[in-house]
């Protein structure tokens, strides 16, 4: 008796398991978690504001609007150059196309205005110095062929382009490739910088003013949408300003300032589109965060 009640014991057990996995496998299986990732996209160069209020209008000949693809700019036709130029960095501007290094004049001037061409700057001892640079705009011939046009250069001194310059825009590359995206507004100001030959004021025959100074505004966010409104009192913001001449150390840090005083000595209302309790925080505080 006992024997047999062990077997109908084992029977039955197998029996019990066997319903049980038979069950099991028609419930359905557990949702798999969704991984939500933020593409990059090319957002609108003018997302933070029009700094100083540019328009398109050719009668507004100091602060004439220029809408590209690629950045927008307002220019001085009597200065020959850029007063400002804005744009957004994201991995969605950046591929493998290589620098074009095509100069060239800007078609899309009003008939009439000078246009300053690759020979303007020749012999002058400054570079072309890029406001946006051709780094940022690799994603094809077009993109990189649109920061070569001469409405988007300065004249600038060497030891200022080649290194406290380009130590910034590698850095924001840098941060491009961390998942941020950037909104970058650059310019320059005053009159009379050093070159390689020495103090000038204006190059090109009186055409091309030297500003005496350059200067960056870096506004850093995580990818994301609806640019302006993430702009928090928490954002950080990079603002430099440096003296166009050929003593500038090469760290760019060296060089860090607020937005405010870049406001002060340009006049311009740089981050507009931000929420005015916002802006006096982040505009008055000026950055201490990583350099490289």
């Amino acid at each position: 008796m006992k024997i047999s009640f062990i077997r109908m014991s084992s029977i039955a057990l197998l029996a019990a398991l066997a319903t049980a996995c038979s069950k099991e496998a028609l419930m359905p299986a557990p949702p798999t978690a969704v991984v939500v990732t933020q593409d990059s996209t090319r957002d609108s160069h003018l997302a933070m504001g029009n700094p100083s209020g540019a328009t398109t209008v050719a009668t507004n000949y100091t602060n004439y609007l220029l809408s590209k693809t690629q950045y927008a700019a307002s220019y001085h036709r009597d200065k020959g150059k850029a007063n400002w130029v804005s744009w957004h960095l994201s991995s969605a501007w950046l591929g493998s196309t290589p620098r074009q290094d095509n100069f060239a004049g800007d078609a899309t001037l009003p008939t009439g205005w000078f246009r300053a061409t690759s020979s303007s700057y020749t012999g002058s001892g400054f570079d072309r110095g890029h406001n946006c640079p051709s780094a940022d705009r690799t994603g094809s011939v077009a993109d990189n062929s649109a920061t070569f046009l001469m409405t988007n250069m300065m004249p600038q001194s060497a030891n200022n382009n080649q290194r406290t310059w380009a130590g910034l825009e590698t850095y924001c590359r840098t941060l491009v490739d961390q998942g941020n995206e950037l909104y970058i507004i650059c310019g320059s100001y005053g009159s009379g910088g050093t070159g390689v030959n020495g103090y000038a004021t204006t190059i090109a025959g009186g055409k091309i003013t030297v500003p005496s100074n350059c200067w960056k505004v870096v506004v850093v966010l995580p990818e994301g949408s609806s640019d302006a409104s993430r702009v928090t009192t928490a954002t950080r913001v990079i603002a430099i300003n440096t003296p166009n001449n050929q003593t500038l150390a090469t760290t760019w840090g060296s060089y860090r300032t607020s937005v405010d005083a870049i406001e002060s000595a340009t006049g311009y209302n740089i981050l507009s589109a931000v929420n005015s309790t916002v802006q006096a925080t982040i505009e008055s505080r000026v950055d201490s965060g990583p350099t490289n």
